[in-house]
């Protein structure tokens, strides 16, 4: 293909960590100007594709290649990290791993320094980026200081500052709230029709699909197992077959038993031809409508006018009020930097609140150290660096069992337990530092399931993480929720949202928007559109199908959806 800027031929690659190749004969070219999504579960090659084409592999991961790969003319075999460097612009998916400067503005101004642009381009380059990326306010900040969303936004200007012809973004929404995320693809969208050549490596295909691409490439075991339109490749069911999930509309269609096909368009809604469902779908919501009834509830935990400022002056949490109730699992959602993180800190002790409570079955828990604390709330960072400090796995999440005094057997027992829920039994004897950005988030939830707490506290606890494992942490959770474990889960994916929290709290600019049932808040457009959240695309669909009760056919969805897996289980 004459005008392929990268191509993969009958390549192969073996880290030399590793007793089996990670790539199979991949064949695969990329054309000029062409934007293409990877997509597979987590393991599958995916990643390992991205570090070939960033050069990553093999000046930084040594391996064995056979076949070659050749980049705008380079062939990757031979060429150093400079080289490539002025072929391809990566956003990493860890940003803490991406930094180098003290300051935001450094940090976007660290290519121009290299290239040697003179200071006042320089500055002028930097400030137009920082606009465009909506980080202008923050350039002087530490990279290191900011939230999830920021720090993937100051990731991507500082690629975007240089002109790259190939851009490579790995899970470029893990970390971003949903209007974030829209804004995220949207800028990534402006970059491909400036005639940039643009690779996504995500799982989230339905928000990737706020934007056109040209292809989507379907990985699994290291092999290329499609590589077709989106519109084909959502008819063809073949995303949740290999660990990855379809948009929520589709599945919505076929619990109606409605037939998708290419000409339908399904790759996006605002262009899915619904006609042929209408009835079926109608149908279906008649027949399978039945409210959930409500349960009494007893009182855990009680958030009770809580105010906080990191510095005195700026406040994050304004009168902050909040019950949650003993066995329930509910979520804390809302914009990038809107106080979700800080409220974690505040009840699990680890940042005092400047006025109100925070009481726990009765107990103020001010009167108790973090590690007391502990008993009470445990919590699972946003950033799984943070928590680790262990070098093998199988220590990292017994660490907390250990030094409370376990004995062995009993450590063992839960740790491998644990393991195989969060799907890690196959690394037990790995170096945590062999691990993917996504299989070190599952250890640190494993190190904190393991120790039980009575509530559960988990900051992003999905992000990275493809469907099938997704789906593993998050039924072991509701199998513990079942069990009588509190569970509060502070996310961004608004289908976690939807499918296992029936209660939603929204929080935007340190102060509480809504306080409801899950469904009902992403069915609020004036609301979504304030807390940085996305309307649910089952909403859409209703409406679309002339539904009269949008709103209960999506509750509809959640009820059929839960009894839909639990009997898949």
């Amino acid at each position: 293909m004459s005008d392929a800027v990268i191509s993969f031929r009958n390549f192969g690659f073996q880290y030399y960590s590793q007793s089996e190749p990670t790539l199979f004969d991949i064949n695969l070219e990329i054309r000029r100007g062409e934007k293409v999504l990877i997509a597979g579960p987590s393991g599958c090659g995916k990643s390992t594709i991205g570090h070939c084409i960033n050069g990553l592999i093999p000046n930084r991961y040594r391996g064995t290649i056979t076949g070659e790969l050749i980049i705008d003319g380079i062939n990757t075999k031979n060429a150093s990290l400079f080289d490539l460097s002025h072929k391809v612009g990566t956003v990493l998916q860890d940003s803490d791993g991406q930094f180098i400067g003290l300051t935001v503005g450094e940090d976007i101004a660290f290519a121009l320094e290299n290239d040697n642009v003179p200071l006042a381009e320089m500055q002028k380059k930097v400030s137009a980026i920082a606009k465009l990326v909506n980080m202008e306010n923050h350039v002087s900040n530490n990279p290191h200081d900011l939230s999830g969303g920021q720090k993937q936004r100051c990731s991507m200007a500082g690629v975007m500052v240089d002109d790259v012809p190939i851009l490579l973004f790995d899970e470029p929404l893990a970390n971003l709230d949903p209007a974030t995320g829209r804004t995220a693809i949207e800028l990534i969208d402006a970059l491909a029709d400036e005639g940039k050549t643009v690779i996504i490596i995500e799982h989230r295909i339905e928000d990737v699909l706020h934007r056109h691409v040209d292809r989507i490439i379907l990985v699994d075991e290291g092999r290329i197992i499609a590589d077709c339109t989106p519109d084909h490749l959502l008819a063809e069911d073949l995303l949740t077959k290999h660990g990855i999930r379809e948009p929520l509309y589709l599945t919505a269609c076929r619990y109606a038993d409605c037939r998708i096909t290419e000409d339908m368009h399904p790759s996006s809604l605002s262009g899915f031809d619904v006609s042929s469902c209408r009835e079926r779908l109608i149908s279906w919501h008649e027949k399978n409508r039945h409210p959930a009834e409500e349960q009494e509830k007893k009182l855990l935990l009680n958030v009770d006018h809580v105010k906080f400022s990191y510095d005195g002056v700026v406040p994050v949490l304004q009168d902050i009020s909040l019950n949650v109730y003993e066995g329930e699992m509910l979520s804390i959602v809302g914009k990038n930097g809107g106080g979700k993180s800080t409220l974690a800190s505040v009840i699990t002790g680890f940042q005092q609140n400047d006025a109100g409570t925070v009481t726990c079955e009765g107990k103020d828990l001010s009167q108790f150290s973090v590690s007391e604390r502990a008993e009470y709330v445990g919590i699972v960072l946003q950033n799984p660096n943070q928590m680790i400090s262990k070098t093998l796995i199988f220590d990292e999440i017994a660490f907390g069992l250990r030094v409370r005094g376990i004995p062995e057997a009993e450590v063992e027992k839960r740790v491998l337990e644990v393991m195989k829920v969060c799907g890690l039994s196959e690394f037990r004897k790995w170096p945590i530092s062999a691990l993917s950005y996504g299989q070190k988030k599952r250890v640190t939830i494993a190190s904190i399931l393991v120790l039980n707490p009575k509530i559960l506290i988990l900051d992003e606890p999905t992000a990275g993480q493809d469907y099938r494992h997704y789906s593993e942490i998050m039924e072991f959770l509701q199998e513990l929720n079942k069990n009588g474990q509190t569970i509060i889960l502070i996310t961004h994916d608004m289908h976690l949202m939807l499918e296992y929290t029936k209660r939603a709290v929204v929080l935007c600019d340190g102060r509480i928007l809504a306080d409801e049932k899950a469904y009902e808040v992403l069915c609020d457009l004036p609301l979504t559109e304030k807390a940085n959240l996305k309307e649910t695309s089952l909403f859409e669909l209703a409406e679309k199908a002339g539904i009269r009760d949008p709103l209960s056919f999506v509750e509809t969805f959640i009820e059929y959806d839960r009894r839909y897996r639990s009997n898949e289980a």
